[in-house]
C-alpha cells in the first residue's frame, strides 16, 4: 500500500474511527482540521470536538479555523503538500481552492447510499423515512452538496428496532473500514469514481427541534421519530404548560380513538393512522426520566383527555 500524505477534516464522534483507521494504516496525517472549540455544559467552558481530542492523543497538529474562505487559510492548506484530504462530517464548506489543493483531491465519508440522503442529517432522515437499508458512500468531493462521483459503497440494514445511536455507530465503523481501501484504489488507479445516478436523489435536511413534535397522526412515524431523534433533539408533546419528552415508545396497532386521545391507564394514545402508541419512558420538565407507570403516578394523564 502506498503511504499517502493526508489532511483529515472532521468534527464529531462519527469521524473518529476513520481518523484512527488512517493512522493505523500508516498514512502520514500531516494535519487535522476540525470545528473550533465551543462553549458547552453548565459552566459554558470551551470543549474540543471528539476529532480534536483524538488528534491530540495521536500527536497530530490540529487546526480549527472558523472558515476556509480566507486566502491565508487556503495558502496554509496548500502548503501542506497533500496527496489527498479525507473529510468526514467536518461541518464547513470547502471552497474550490481547498478542493483543488491535494494531488488526488478530497475524499468524503458520507453516511448514506448516495444519491439518497445528500446533506446534513442522513442517519436520522433514513430512519424517519422508514428506509429498510442505508450505508456508507466514499465519494470524491466537488462544489455541489454531496454530488461527487463515488469510489465505494457498503450497505447496512435498518431493522424495526434500529435507533440513531446504533446506526450511527455501525456507519462510523463501516466508514473506517472503507476509507483505507478507497484511498489505496484511488492512489494506484484500481478504483475509478463513478458518477451518481440522476434518479433517486433526496436531501437530508438539517434536524430541528420541531422535528421531534408528536402530532398523533401516524403511529409508525411516532415510533420512528423516537428511534431517530433520541437523545437529540428529543421527541415531545405538550400538555397544558408542560413539554413532556418521550424517550421510548411502542406501537399498539389494534387500539383506536380520536388522534391524541388517551385510551387507558397505561397511557395508550390514539393516532389518526396505524392504531395507537404507548410511551414507555418519559421525562417531565425539571425531572429525571422514568418509566410510564412511575410518570403517571406523579403526573396523571387520565383516559379520555386529548393531548
Amino acid at each position: 500500500m502506498t503511504r499517502l500524505r493526508l489532511a483529515f477534516m472532521g468534527t464529531p464522534d462519527f469521524a473518529v474511527p476513520s481518523l484512527r483507521a488512517l493512522i493505523d494504516a500508516g498514512h502520514d496525517v500531516a494535519a487535522v482540521y476540525t470545528q473550533p472549540p465551543r462553549p458547552a455544559g453548565r459552566g459554558h467552558r470551551e470543549r474540543r470536538s471528539p476529532v480534536h481530542e483524538a488528534a491530540l492523543t495521536a500527536g497530530i497538529e490540529v487546526r480549527h479555523p472558523g472558515s476556509l474562505k480566507d486566502a491565508g487559510e487556503q495558502a496554509a492548506f496548500a502548503a501542506l503538500g497533500l496527496d489527498a484530504a479525507v473529510v468526514a462530517a467536518y461541518g464547513l464548506i470547502l471552497p474550490k481552492p481547498i478542493l483543488d489543493a491535494p494531488r488526488l483531491g478530497c475524499v468524503n465519508v458520507h453516511a448514506s447510499l448516495l444519491p439518497r440522503w445528500r446533506g446534513a442529517a442522513p442517519i436520522q432522515r433514513a430512519i424517519l423515512a422508514g428506509d429498510e437499508e442505508t450505508g456508507v458512500t466514499i465519494m470524491m468531493m466537488e462544489a455541489g452538496l454531496d454530488t461527487g462521483p463515488m469510489l465505494l459503497k457498503a450497505h447496512v440494514p435498518i431493522a424495526a428496532e434500529t435507533d440513531a445511536g446504533t446506526l450511527h455507530d455501525a456507519l462510523a465503523g463501516l466508514g473506517a473500514e472503507l476509507i483505507v481501501p478507497a484511498l489505496a484504489g484511488l492512489a494506484d488507479g484500481s478504483l475509478r469514481a463513478e458518477p451518481q445516478p440522476e434518479d433517486g436523489v433526496t436531501y437530508a435536511a438539517k434536524i430541528t427541534k420541531e422535528d421531534g413534535r408528536l402530532d398523533w397522526e401516524d403511529a409508525a412515524l411516532a415510533d420512528r421519530q423516537v428511534r431517530a431523534l433520541t437523545p437529540w433533539p428529543g421527541v415531545w408533546f405538550d400538555h397544558e404548560a408542560d413539554r413532556i419528552k418521550v424517550l421510548a415508545i411502542e406501537t399498539v396497532p389494534d387500539a383506536h380513538g380520536a388522534p391524541g386521545e388517551v385510551l387507558d391507564d397505561r397511557l395508550t394514545i390514539a393516532c389518526a393512522r396505524g392504531g395507537a402508541v404507548r410511551p414507555l419512558r418519559l421525562q417531565r420538565p425539571g425531572k429525571g426520566p422514568v418509566d410510564a407507570q412511575a410518570f403517571l403516578r406523579g403526573y396523571p394523564l387520565p383516559a379520555g383527555i386529548r393531548l
